[in-house]
């Protein structure tokens, strides 16, 4: 079975298929689950590899960016008020402001920073937006690159030219094979095959265990868990977990992906259906089965690996189960 299970009363009430790719850096799939051949659509799980160029490029030095911000950079944030302030002191750092987005505004996920906003009367702006740090941090290179910031977000601006190469780079397909679309947030996404997405994230984390310019986004990502995504997200809590042993990345409609340090694995998951509630359910059970957590982390994450239902009253009348397990193709995993 390759599914994420809803179970209420010893019935399953509801199965959630996926697919699963765990890659060398070489590109050979060691693990799976399902078909890895699938065109699959990064959406925000690129972020750390888009990040990268601010590092290789100097920007990051030049402008004075800090750690936090550059793990920023990486996330889709709650829009918190440290989410909030780090957007905004990217942007200034560029010699920027705010008007430059192309993001779009939405209320916070944070709820109760949602609730503060609505009881003053507030509307929300592109700062509150998840990929705002993503989107400063493009506006900054756009900057360092000696770019005209506008636009940054169409297809032809050398911004997103720039982020298909870094896609291209890391996954290994051709630029005339990858899929793109418009990203929820505006700008270009990516689809590769499910196991070039978990090679590059393999390929990323060599690179960061070389020593080289990735290693940068993976310690501020890994030091920094909670720019990456906020209060009572999965990311968060498993990098905050786990240390610098991995570092992962959600992306929209049922994606996770992340690689493991010292091992060059990396990993990429799609839920068939898109849902979020069980992405976050198998990205627990592969760190579980790839020995990244113990017994005793992946028990302190079990909100996330294996979440209450709950009715109206707060009693728990179901939970969410992996129903799955990893076919190993290889010794070189475990």
């Amino acid at each position: 079975m390759n599914a994420v299970e809803v179970v209420r009363g010893g019935v399953v009430e509801s199965r959630h298929r996926l697919h699963v790719a765990v890659c060398d850096g070489g590109g050979t799939v060691v693990a799976s689950v399902g078909d890895t051949s699938g065109a699959t659509f990064y959406r925000s799980a690129a972020k750390p590899l888009q990040a990268l160029p601010l590092v290789e490029e100097g920007i990051f030095t030049d402008l004075g960016l800090t750690m936090p911000e550059l793990a920023l950079c990486c996330a889709s944030h709650e829009g918190e008020a440290q989410h909030i302030s780090g957007s905004r002191s990217i942007l200034s750092k560029a010699g920027l402001d705010e008007s430059l987005l192309r993001c779009g505004p939405h209320m916070p996920f944070a709820s109760d920073r949602a609730q503060a906003l609505a009881r003053a009367g507030e509307e929300p702006t592109p700062l509150h937006n998840n990929c705002s740090g993503k989107h400063a941090g493009m506006l900054a290179l756009a900057v360092g690159m000696g770019w005209d910031p506008q636009d940054y977000h169409v297809a032809e601006h050398p911004v997103q030219r720039r982020m298909l190469t870094e896609i291209v780079r890391w996954s290994g397909v051709p630029d005339r094979e990858i899929g793109t679309g418009v990203d929820g947030c505006g700008v270009l996404c990516f689809a590769v095959p499910l196991c070039a997405m978990a090679a590059s994230f393999a390929r990323f984390a060599e690179a960061a265990d070389r020593g080289e310019p990735a290693a940068t986004i993976v310690e501020a990502m890994t030091a920094h868990p909670h720019m990456v995504g906020g209060s009572g997200r999965t990311c968060t809590d498993v990098m905050d977990v786990a240390g610098d042993r991995v570092f992962v990345k959600l992306g929209a409609e049922g994606v996770y992906a992340g690689g493991v340090r010292g091992r060059g694995l990396g990993f990429a998951i799609k839920v068939l259906d898109g849902g979020r509630r069980a992405v976050e359910v198998a990205l627990i059970r592969v760190l579980e089965e790839l020995e990244v957590l113990t017994v005793e982390e992946v028990e302190a994450l079990r909100g996330h690996g294996r979440p209450d239902v709950l009715n109206t009253r707060d009693e728990v009348v179901g939970t969410v189960l992996p129903a799955f397990a990893l076919s190993r193709h290889t010794s070189a995993v475990g």
